[in-house]
């Protein structure tokens, strides 16, 4: 995280808790700061992973706040995640840690509060458009799962959060050939959201629907192998399951944008798109995020960001803290 971008002055614990690793950050409010990934599989709760992560610090007594992102909705005091078998108390978390203070958000409404805090190395433009100073922004990331949020300036001239489950809506087909795609994974699973082709998983689903209608039996493979297929150009339907991954991102990037009037920009987040490269601009992903029909004129002055930093959760648990406790 960019110190520039906080002012915390009090020994401050940041986490990141996502679908498969936790990141953390440990500031001594004068500047120093300690860092690790782990791996939450590894950990019965997120306790259990903030503990492992002071013992490994060294630190002898609890920081005194503590900020956490989770991959999860945060609606009341109990939190259940949704891509992993963890479920716990706000309250009592804090008073399990001995925090003076513990605020706990979705991980993208920490991504979407950290945006204005971005610099220009922080991202990197997909496509045309320029941002609309002061309009609504939006952020999407596909990963473990996908996430969505958005911001919205407020009247003190801040910016409001707004938060949901995005990630669920359904997926449509921008044409056959993804309806024969979408047609397939209703039949093996039902209801076809978002994140279930949007995300590290549904990229694998995506890779084995098109084998499937192939008429072949897939192969087990993982999304990182699929990708470095696909880069690679050896195997013809990787490189379709990703072109396709990129096509629904599009649209369904395009359709938050039309929700939220997001003329503030469209920004990309989670692990999956900062592993392709280059490979991504040269896929569908900007031509469908334009391709609204009659409102194509309205989103194609939209700009489209792939966000590069490395925690981009932390700026925003920052900018959290440094506001008055809830």
């Amino acid at each position: 995280m960019s110190k520039s971008n906080t002012t915390i002055t009090r020994p401050t614990l940041l986490a990141d808790f996502g679908g498969t690793n936790a990141r953390f950050a440990l500031l001594d409010g004068q500047g120093g700061e300690q860092g690790a990934r782990l791996r939450c599989a590894d950990y019965a709760s997120p306790e259990a992973a903030v503990r492992a992560f002071l013992e490994r610090s060294g630190i002898a007594r609890a920081p005194q706040q503590a900020a956490f992102a989770v991959a999860a909705p945060v609606v009341g005091d109990l939190v259940t995640f949704t891509n992993l078998p963890w479920r716990f108390s706000i309250r009592g978390l804090q008073t399990a840690l001995g925090f003076e203070r513990l605020d706990v958000i979705n991980d993208f409404a920490a991504i979407a509060l950290g945006l204005p805090r971005l610099g220009l190395s922080d991202l990197r433009p997909i496509g045309d458009g320029v941002a609309e100073p002061g309009a609504p922004i939006a952020v999407l990331g596909p990963g473990s799962g996908l996430g969505v949020a958005g911001l919205v300036p407020a009247g003190t001239g801040g910016w409001t959060v707004v938060t949901g489950e995005g990630g669920h809506v359904t997926l449509a087909a921008g044409d056959d050939r993804e309806g024969a795609v979408l047609s397939f994974l209703r039949r093996h699973g039902g209801h076809v959201s978002a994140e279930r082709v949007l995300s590290g998983p549904g990229l694998v689903a995506l890779y084995e629907a098109l084998t499937a209608l192939a008429g072949k039996i897939p192969a087990p493979i993982t999304a990182a192998e699929i990708t470095a297929a696909a880069r690679t150009g050896s195997q013809p339907l990787c490189v379709e399951a990703l072109h396709l991954f990129a096509a629904f991102l599009g649209t369904v990037a395009g359709n938050l944008a039309l929700t939220l009037g997001a003329r503030g920009g469209v920004y990309i987040a989670g692990g999956i798109v900062p592993q392709l490269g280059d490979l991504f601009d040269h896929t569908a992903f900007r031509h469908r995020f334009t391709d609204k029909g009659r409102q194509s004129g309205y989103v194609a002055p939209i700009p489209t960001f792939l966000i590069t930093h490395p925690l981009p959760a932390f700026p925003g648990l920052a900018a959290r803290l440094e506001a008055p406790e809830a």
